[in-house]
């Protein structure tokens, strides 16, 4: 019987710690969002990190990509570059709202042209 009850314990045990390791589970993905300055880098890496289940964000100046770290259980690569976009920067997959957009500082403002149209 002791040992039935410790064998019932240990595989509820095991069963809560492997839930415990999905929920944890970390997700890297990279993607281009548009922006020019230091300025860009602090509000698209803001952007990204206010969604909850970020773990890290990163924009890339120069190559304007972003890496961004996450929960895939709390939160997906669209709802953040929704967020992002949200902002005022066009990503790969949206475009920002024009008058957030021309809201920006001068500095920040990238030639949309020359990307292509992405639905809000």
């Amino acid at each position: 019987m002791k040992k039935a009850v410790v064998t019932l314990i240990f595989g509820i045990l095991m069963m809560g710690a492997q839930s415990l390791l999905a929920d944890n589970a970390q997700k890297t993905e990279t993607f281009k969002v548009y922006g020019k300055c230091g300025s860009c880098k602090a509000r698209i890496e803001g952007a990204a990190k206010s969604i909850d289940g970020v773990a890290k964000a990163d924009w890339n100046m120069k190559t304007e990509m972003l890496a961004v770290t996450y929960n895939p259980s709390k939160t997906n690569e669209k709802s953040i570059s929704k967020a992002i976009a949200k902002v005022g920067h066009d990503t790969q997959f949206d475009k920002a709202n024009d008058a957030t957009y021309d809201n920006l500082p001068g500095c920040c403002k990238y030639d949309r042209a020359k990307y292509p149209d992405k639905k809000n």
